[in-house]
């Protein structure tokens, strides 16, 4: 059942919240895990805590989280339908609400049902207060105000799709980021995130026998970095991909020999054009990102300095 306007997430019934618990316990007492009922409350996305949280517990190995998510929490009323989904389901619970009246209502409903809770900003807000020696001013989900940032990824997530996977190669002087890789080496996903960020993304497939775009010799602005990944992974990858595609499976695109010859090609091209190399065979998009916008960032102190 959806709340589409107390900006309520979908939730499990107390009974079938029931039910799935038990099933839960009973194949987590053979896989020797163990769960939990995780309540975010947010008066914005929620996008701040479903993060913190994740990263807080992938750090306790045979535990995992049932997550209850309620964005967009703004009144009196959204939250008392909160706090009832709390006492249902006791648990962690962790807020970011902004407005304090809101924030004492929520503790206090917790406390009452024995659910520990935390405001994950509160703490920030507090370190900032003491450094700047000023108070901040209440505003739910500030962060995703319509400004000069939020149009600048509107404006690099519009040219990252349309210069995906080698489209509009006449357009690549204005890429921020130039990627580059034998096929399933995440350049698309990779592009997406980047943009996501506000880097204007393009990406460039390495297809045997075929030359790259003669424009990629000239180009200054953007950072080009070569992505590989190991042939096995590769091979795997692709394999799954023509499954759910119903395709061929005998053919060049998924041979182990044929793909260790796609990858070597493609390292030897890297090292010829002197361009950094990102290994993905064992990252997330994000590290790979993260690894990116580093050589990013040194690239740009470079470009600057050559005018």
């Amino acid at each position: 059942m959806a709340y589409p306007r107390s900006g309520l997430s979908p939730r499990l019934s107390t009974s079938h919240a029931d039910r799935y618990n038990g099933q839960r316990r009973c194949s987590g007492a053979k896989l020797g895990r163990s769960y939990f009922h995780l309540h975010l409350v947010s008066d914005s996305t929620g996008e701040t805590l479903i993060a913190a949280s994740r990263a807080a517990a992938a750090q306790y190995q045979g535990v995992a989280s049932i997550e209850h998510v309620y964005p967009l929490v703004r009144t009196p009323s959204q939250l008392d339908r909160v706090i009832a989904e709390i006492e249902n389901a006791p648990g962690i619970v962790l807020f970011t609400l902004v407005d304090s009246e809101l924030s004492k209502r929520l503790q206090a409903g917790c406390e009452a049902s024995g659910s520990p809770c935390l405001s994950v900003l509160e703490p920030i807000l507090t370190l900032f207060k003491s450094y700047l020696g000023q108070n901040y001013t209440p505003r739910a989900g500030a962060q995703h105000m319509l400004n000069a940032d939020y149009f600048k990824r509107i404006d690099a997530l519009n040219f990252t799709m349309l210069s995906d996977d080698g489209q509009t190669p006449e357009n690549l002087d204005h890429a921020d980021i130039l990627l580059l890789g034998v096929s399933r080496t995440s350049k698309t996903p990779t592009s997406i995130y980047l943009a996501n960020r506000g880097y204007k993304t393009a990406n460039v497939p390495i297809v045997p026998r075929l030359p790259l775009p003669k424009i990629i010799d000239h180009l200054r602005r953007p950072l080009i970095v070569g992505l590989t990944a190991s042939a096995d992974r590769i091979v795997q990858i692709r394999q799954n991909r023509l499954l759910s595609l119903n395709a061929d499976s005998q053919t060049d695109y998924v041979d182990r020999v044929a793909v260790a010859e796609e990858v070597a090609a493609s390292r030897r091209l890297f090292a010829e054009r002197g361009w950094p190399v990102i290994d993905v065979t064992r990252r997330s998009i994000e590290e790979t990102a993260a690894a990116v916008l580093d050589l990013y960032r040194a690239h740009r102190l470079t470009f600057i300095a050559d005018g």
